[in-house]
C-alpha cells in the first residue's frame, strides 16, 4: 500500500508527469516567467470553465479576497459580514484594510456560514458580506443574494475550498461556486481541488467595471504603465505556476468526482459509527470534499485523533480556534456573544485523508482504524 498522507500530491504528479514537465520547460524555453502567454491562457480557460466573463490570476488566495474589497472601493469602519469558522484569511484582509469584520455563526450542518442569521447583523455600515464555501460545498447562495439585493450590498465569494462546485437555485438556474455574487475568490495552493506547485490564486466576475479596477489594482493601481491612478499591490500569478494549472484545469472534473466517490466509500464505512458524524451535504449545493471532515461526538475527538497518531494515520483539525476566540480579533467582539455552533465544530471536527489518488485499500485502513477506537471504548 502506499503511504499515507492528508493530500498526495506525488502520486497526482507521477499520473500527469510527462504534460506538466513538459508544460514548465515550455515556460522556461521561452523565459516569459511574469505575465508569460500561459497566464493569459489559463485567465480564458477558467473564464470558460467557470461560464465567467473575467478571470484574473494573482499571487494567492489571500491577495485575492484583499483585491476584491479593494476594488469594490470600501472605505475604513465600513462593516463586512462573514463567517466565525474559517481560515483566518477570509477574515484577515478585512483588518487589514481598516474595514470591521462582523462575525455570524455557522450552521450545523454545511458548517458554512448560517444565511438565516446574515440580516440581524446589518446595520447602516455594512457594504458586504463574504460567505466562505467550506470543505468544498456552497453556503446558502439563494438566501445570502436575496438579502445582499434587499439590503443592496455587494457579495464576494471565498471559493477557496469549492472551486468546481455548482449551486442550483429555485429557478432550475445552476452556477459554479465563485460565480453568484459581485467577486469570487480562489486559492490555487498546491493542496486545493485546482492546485499549483507553490502560491497562486485568482478572481472572477462578470461586472466589467469590477473587473478593471482588479486588474489596475492587482498592478501597482496602474492602468498606462508607470501612471498610478489608484494604491494598488503587486499580486500576480507566476507563469510556471500557470502552465501547470492549465495542465490540471481539464481534470478538475475528474479530480473532484474521485474526491466525491472516496467521501461515498468513506460514508458507507463509517455512517453507522456510533459517536461518528460524517459530512452532510445540502440539495442545493454538490460537494467536491475538499475536506472529509467527521463530528467526533462525546468529547473524543482528541482521543481519536491521538489514536490515529499513533498508527501512522494521518488527520488534521480544521479549525481548532473559530475567529471569535482569536486573540487578533478580540477588538471586533462582543465578548458575551455566543457562536455556539462555531465553538461545537472546533472542539468536534476531525478531517481524514482526502485526494484524488485515494483508493480502496488505504480508505480501507483508515475507516478500519477508526471502528476500532470505537469498538474499544
Amino acid at each position: 500500500m502506499r503511504p499515507l498522507s492528508m493530500v498526495d500530491l506525488k502520486s497526482q504528479y507521477k499520473n500527469i508527469k510527462t504534460e506538466i514537465d513538459a508544460a514548465i520547460q515550455g515556460v522556461i524555453d521561452s523565459s516569459q516567467f511574469i505575465k508569460g502567454q500561459d497566464v493569459t491562457l489559463l485567465q480564458s480557460e477558467l473564464a470558460s470553465y467557470l461560464g465567467v466573463k473575467h478571470v484574473i490570476a494573482c499571487g494567492n488566495g489571500t491577495d485575492a479576497l484583499q483585491i476584491a474589497l479593494m476594488a469594490l472601493g470600501l472605505k475604513p469602519g465600513d462593516e463586512v459580514i462573514t463567517t466565525d469558522f474559517t481560515f483566518i484569511a477570509t477574515v484577515e484582509v478585512v483588518a487589514l484594510l481598516g474595514l470591521k469584520p462582523v462575525l455570524v455563526d455557522v450552521d450545523p450542518k454545511t458548517f458554512c456560514i448560517n444565511a438565516d442569521k446574515i440580516e440581524e447583523k446589518i446595520t447602516p455600515q455594512t457594504k458586504a458580506i463574504v460567505p466562505v464555501h467550506l470543505f468544498g460545498q456552497c453556503a446558502d447562495m439563494q438566501k445570502i443574494m436575496d438579502i445582499a439585493n434587499r439590503h443592496n450590498l455587494f457579495v464576494v465569494e471565498d471559493t477557496a475550498q469549492a472551486l468546481g462546485a455548482d449551486f442550483s437555485f429555485d429557478d432550475g438556474k445552476k452556477l459554479k461556486a465563485g460565480t453568484i455574487g459581485h467577486v469570487g475568490c480562489t486559492s490555487f495552493f498546491p493542496s486545493k481541488n485546482l492546485g499549483c506547485y507553490g502560491d497562486g490564486g485568482a478572481l472572477f466576475t462578470n461586472n466589467d467595471e469590477i473587473a478593471e479596477q482588479i486588474r489596475y489594482i492587482s498592478n501597482h493601481g496602474m492602468k498606462v504603465r508607470y501612471h498610478h491612478d489608484m494604491i494598488g499591490v503587486n499580486s500576480r500569478l507566476d507563469t510556471i505556476q500557470a502552465a501547470i494549472l492549465r495542465v490540471k484545469l481539464p481534470r478538475l472534473d475528474s479530480y473532484n468526482k474521485a474526491r466525491q466517490e472516496a467521501a461515498a466509500k468513506y460514508n458507507i464505512e463509517l455512517e453507522n459509527v456510533e459517536g461518528v458524524v460524517t459530512p452532510s451535504k445540502i440539495d442545493s449545493s454538490s460537494h467536491i470534499y475538499h475536506q472529509y471532515t467527521l463530528l467526533v461526538k462525546d468529547g473524543r475527538r482528541n482521543d481519536l485523533k491521538k489514536f490515529l497518531d499513533e498508527k501512522g494515520i494521518p488527520c488534521m483539525i480544521y479549525y481548532p480556534i473559530p475567529i471569535h476566540q482569536q486573540k487578533a480579533f478580540a477588538p471586533y467582539v462582543d465578548e458575551n456573544e455566543m457562536f455556539s455552533v462555531s465553538q461545537q465544530l472546533a472542539d468536534e471536527v476531525l478531517s481524514l485523508p482526502m485526494h484524488t489518488e485515494l483508493d480502496d485499500e488505504q480508505i480501507s485502513v483508515i475507516t478500519t482504524a477508526v471502528k476500532s477506537f470505537f469498538q474499544k471504548q
